[in-house]
């Protein structure tokens, strides 16, 4: 779940590519609408979907429901960075022979579902339960969202077709594998069921939403007069953009979605199943706060508080004993000017590089304070810590290393360049060095207060 901003060069960049870009998108809408057509060229995940909010929305749903996530394209290929694959099926994705068998399953199960129109739950080669559910716009399949590899009770799996190629693989020359199989995540059918038909409502809800948000910017770009001054005029270009993504959130209408959440907290209330009823209100409250960005990319301090606040909770009920955090935060500085989305990245470091890394049980903190004119966000851990080289290498405005191009440092950098952006070089992010142990970043931002808030 990690922002994106780009930098100068990034913005020099896609201002050079979005005109052709953006020729070839209506291009094909025109062609995707006119009548009589022999042939008409198909819709892509990207030219529906913000990428980047659906790998969002996607991370969220897989940690909130344990079960591992992707999204693929109309043949079967990766749309998007996995989700929670379990060590299982990566460990047996190293045999070729049983990989072809997962990736026939796979497209089995999203062309399967296609053809029914609904979500389709089947039982793969490796003995695991999957999903697939298709993603449609105006009756053309765009994609798939496979999800599962989990295992239910062995006679509501019997009661399950078989993925290609339609029988179980025995493993008993894999004694390793049989062991991981193990450990993976038990759920139930009813609960599997749950999830593929809210899966199932969720995407084709924002597909149909988000198609027809394509066809009327093809419609009030039809202008040829208008495009070639929206080419030539660079800053007219970015601002149209933004106001296109804001178009986007707007009609994306999340009372849906929060509906369809709280009906499942209710329901889990009333089985006297509390923590699963924690766990989807703190689900609902993330992607509430992922769509909430509105006509800017600021919030309240306490919003971006209490976003880290909810993302902690949920990991703390797939980490168990093994996760601790505490909050130390100033209530002073609540209303303060805070940028969308920079806490979370250091948390999710945290979670990744000391949390899952390590058997004994880890701490994060997270504490604001005022200095001077500034606001202090202190993001702390106690794992083994990052060399000073390697935090030279992350802030540093041309350094890379390989750490930098992949994991932490990607969504470090960002937040760094975004501060930077914003406020100029005397804010953005900082690291304690000299530490023995343990990892403290440091953001520092002005302590401004929203113009509502006054």
């Amino acid at each position: 779940m990690s922002e994106t901003l780009s930098d100068q060069n990034d913005q020099k960049r896609n201002k050079k590519e979005k005109a052709p870009k953006q020729a070839e998108l209506l291009k094909r809408l025109s062609a995707y609408s006119r009548d009589n057509q022999d042939e008409e060229p198909h819709l892509e995940l990207q030219d529906v979907f913000d990428m980047d909010l659906l790998q969002r929305i996607q991370d969220a749903f897989s940690d909130a429901t344990g079960v591992a996530v992707i999204i693929v394209d109309r043949k079967g290929r990766p749309a998007l960075k996995y989700s929670n694959f379990t060590a299982f099926c990566s460990a047996i994705r190293t045999i070729p022979e049983y990989f072809n068998y997962c990736t026939s399953s796979d497209d089995w199960g999203g062309r399967n579902a296609n053809s029914v129109h609904s979500p389709r739950i089947y039982r793969c080669h490796g003995g695991l339960v999957d999903m697939a559910v298709p993603i449609q716009v105006r009756g053309e399949y765009i994609g798939a969202i496979l999800a599962g590899q989990v295992q239910i009770p062995p006679e509501e799996a019997a009661t399950l077709p078989h993925g290609a190629p339609g029988c179980p693989t025995d493993f008993s020359d894999h004694p390793e594998f049989l062991k991981l199989r193990k450990d993976v995540y038990h759920s139930t059918l009813k609960r599997v069921r749950g999830a593929a038909d809210l899966m199932f409502t969720i995407a084709n809800y924002l597909a149909e939403l988000s198609a027809s948000r394509i066809m009327q910017e093809k419609l009030q770009r039809t202008n040829e007069k208008l495009m070639l001054e929206m080419h030539r005029r660079t800053e007219a270009e970015s601002a149209l953009r933004d106001a296109d993504l804001r178009a986007l959130k707007a009609q994306i209408n999340p009372h849906f979605f929060f509906n369809v959440l709280n009906t499942i907290g209710r329901l889990a209330m009333l089985e006297g199943a509390t923590q699963t009823q924690e766990m989807v209100y703190h689900f609902s409250d993330l992607l509430r706060y992922t769509l909430k960005s509105g006509d800017n990319d600021f919030v309240k301090l306490k919003d971006e508080i209490d976003n880290a606040k909810n993302f902690l909770h949920i990991q703390k009920v797939r980490q168990g004993d093994h996760l601790l955090f505490s909050f130390d935060c100033d209530e002073t500085l609540n209303d303060a000017f805070c940028p969308f989305m920079v806490i979370q990245p250091f948390v999710e470091n945290a979670i990744k590089y000391v949390v899952e890394a390590r058997r004994e049980a880890s701490t994060i903190t997270i504490k604001t304070e005022a200095d001077g004119g500034d606001i202090l966000i202190h993001i702390v851990d106690d794992g083994d810590g990052i060399p000073d080289a390697t935090i030279d290498a992350l802030l540093g405005e041309n350094a890379r290393t390989g750490e930098t191009e992949k994991g932490m440092g990607i969504g470090v950098k960002n937040v760094n360049k975004r501060l930077r952006y914003y406020y100029g070089k005397p804010y953005g992010v900082s690291y304690v060095k000299g530490l023995d142990a343990g990892t403290h970043a440091i953001i520092r931002i002005p302590n401004k207060t929203l113009p509502e808030s006054r």
